[in-house]
């Protein structure tokens, strides 16, 4: 799966940065350590927040026609256009958009944070200012935090040499590198011995101080000795919690009943195996399955919830391309509603303002129709898997100031519907049909008509450089909140008994319009699968994304499961998930249905 926008740490272990002294990286295998340098054997451990500074509480007032916010430290003037308030922190730390509501007791809106350094996106932010008293208002900023966090873990080799490895929960750098380890004069050196990673710092052995130096996010890393119990990120537990003992699922005010598996029919065996499984994983340097969350429902209810290598019910996870799913759903909603156009509606008709403006528009390009964008089969010249195919995500960049414009733009290789080609700017620009049909700015469309009649809460929407949401994937979400899309499509479109969308469009996003390659089917961005369990096959459709963000849902089970993980760029590794962890464990944790004859096929 394409992963979010994100041209400054996709692939670490790609390419990092070449140091001067390259004739010694090309040396003789390294000395065996001395006393200086075995004091580095260990686990050593850096979190940091990057940021945003801005955060907290956020106050507005009127005093006749003048409105002021403030909020940490700042002091500036607000916008006030009808019912809308607006203002932003100067240096772009930050800004409001926001709209009073009819009875002036609230404001709400969503604050825009200045970029991420480990993406270079930026996020839209839900918030909510209540009355104090009449003409003061107040509420809470919580963008999301840019964390970043490095284990390094030293060892010593037979032959008296160092080697090390490094694990990053969120964005996994280090992923399947060995690095050679060298101190020379308070110098430390660490080389991979595949690849072109390298990376340099200091280390004082008597004060026990580490630093390495990141040039990808332009930060210093100071890093600290760890025992077990301290690298909270590096262990799938901590403490280390022996046998797992299973705990139902706590409610709280999110939509959500909470179950026991034999409540819903579930042997809690097979779950147990697998949670284990998961909690006696010991780091290394191979790949392993970095399973972050792990969330299971049946009948509507939740039965299992645990989190792992740091990561918690509250910690919002990056969906990557699982996001994507969100588009046709925005999509269907505003065609419940009476927008403008139908799925056969051409794409470029759309787009009025683009007229005598596209170079590369055909007859081919004129027919090229919403659904289309859907299912990935345009014709475009858009390939994510292609670093060359002029619509590859990677070429979304702020050299590009309209992202809706550059990819209806491309070039034409294929019949629209020829063929289903993964391209997340065929999504995006979902994003555009959707925008101009309801004339709504997404992320209030996304919180009005999804957001709030989910009962979702603490997300974060990536934006584009114009200020629009970015529906080709990333969308920042609590596990539990994420898992509701799974449960909403099996549920015909019905969440705790309140319509989202139709069940016609249910059924029509998850039907079969699109072949990726053998054995992979594709909706209206939804994978579709069959998994054999035994005798028997069972249908499955997911929204997938990058690392292991998977929201999967059997029907004929009545069952959705989500794994949230950070084997990013490890396709390889993340697809045993689907391929051998559902059916292994969690499928043959439920029975099969009564009556029902082996080897089932597809609706």
């Amino acid at each position: 799966m394409a992963s979010i926008r994100n041209s400054v740490t996709r692939n670490f272990s790609a390419h990092l940065f070449l140091f001067a002294w390259l004739p010694w990286l090309m040396g003789a295998a390294p000395a065996p350590a001395d006393a200086v340098a075995e004091s580095l054997v260990g686990i050593w451990g850096s979190e940091q927040v990057l940021g945003p500074q801005v955060r907290g509480e956020l106050t507005l007032t009127r005093s006749e026609n003048t409105w002021r916010a403030r909020i940490a430290g700042f002091d500036v003037p607000v916008r006030e256009e009808g019912k809308t308030v607006s203002f932003v922190l100067p240096g772009g730390q930050g800004e409001l958009r926001g709209r009073l509501t009819e009875d002036r007791t609230r404001i709400v809106g969503h604050w825009i944070q200045p970029r991420v350094r480990t993406s270079g996106m930026k996020f839209a932010t839900p918030v909510e200012l209540r009355a104090l008293q009449p003409q003061v208002w107040r509420g809470t900023v919580a963008p999301l935090e840019d964390r970043f966090s490095l284990y390094l873990v030293v060892q010593k080799e037979a032959d008296g040499t160092l080697s090390a490895f490094i694990k990053n929960p969120e964005r996994n750098f280090g992923n399947r590198l060995l690095f050679r380890v060298s101190v020379q004069d308070g110098l430390v050196r660490l080389v991979a011995t595949k690849g072109t990673t390298r990376l340099e710092g200091r280390f004082d052995a008597q004060a026990r101080q580490l630093s390495l130096f990141f040039p990808p996010l332009d930060a210093t890393f100071d890093f600290t000795p760890r025992g077990r119990d301290q690298a909270v990120g590096l262990y799938p537990r901590t403490p280390a919690s022996g046998t797992y003992v299973y705990e139902r699922p706590i409610a709280e005010r999110d939509g959500w009943t909470t179950a026991s598996p034999g409540d819903v029919g579930m042997d809690i065996e097979p779950l147990r195996e697998l949670v284990q499984g998961i909690l006696d994983q010991q780091p290394g340097p191979d790949a392993a399955p970095a399973i972050q969350g792990l969330l299971i429902a049946r009948r509507g209810k939740l039965v299992l919830e645990e989190y792992f290598h740091g990561f918690d019910k509250e910690r919002p996870h990056d969906l990557r391309s699982a996001a994507k799913t969100y588009a046709p759903l925005l999509l269907g909603i505003a065609l419940d509603q009476g927008a403008p156009f139908t799925v056969d509606t051409p794409v470029v008709s759309l787009f009025p303002e683009y007229k005598g403006k596209l170079a590369h528009l055909d007859a081919r390009k004129r027919k090229l129709t919403v659904e289309n964008l859907m299912t990935m089969s345009t014709g475009l010249a858009c390939d994510d898997d292609d670093e060359a195919s002029p619509g590859n995500e990677e070429r979304l960049d702020d050299t590009v100031p309209d992202w809706y414009k550059y990819t209806l733009d491309l070039p034409m290789v294929r019949a629209p519907g020829e063929k289903g080609v993964y391209c997340s700017a065929n999504i995006n620009l979902v994003g555009g049909v959707l925008s101009k049909a309801t004339r709504t700015w997404i992320p209030e469309f996304f919180t009005r008509y999804v957001a709030e009649p989910l009962q979702l809460r603490g997300y974060h929407l990536d934006l584009m450089p114009s200020g629009e949401q970015y529906l080709g994937g990333g969308i920042f979400m609590r596990p539990r909140d994420a898992l509701k899309l799974g449960q909403l499509y099996l549920a015909g479109g019905v969440w705790n008994e309140r319509r989202i969308v139709s069940q016609r469009w249910v059924e029509r996003s998850t039907a079969l319009h699109a072949t990726m390659e053998p054995g992979r089917t594709y909706g209206y961005a939804w994978w579709r699968h069959e998994l054999r369990v035994g005798d028997r096959v069972y249908s499955e459709y997911e929204a997938s994304g990058n690392g292991g963000q998977l929201v999967m849902v059997v029907p004929e089970l009545e069952l959705v499961v989500m794994f949230t993980a950070g084997n990013y760029n490890h396709v390889g590794l993340w697809r045993k998930f689907r391929e051998e962890l559902l059916p292994r464990f969690i499928l043959r944790a439920v029975p099969p249905p009564p009556g029902r004859s082996p080897g089932g096929t597809r609706p």
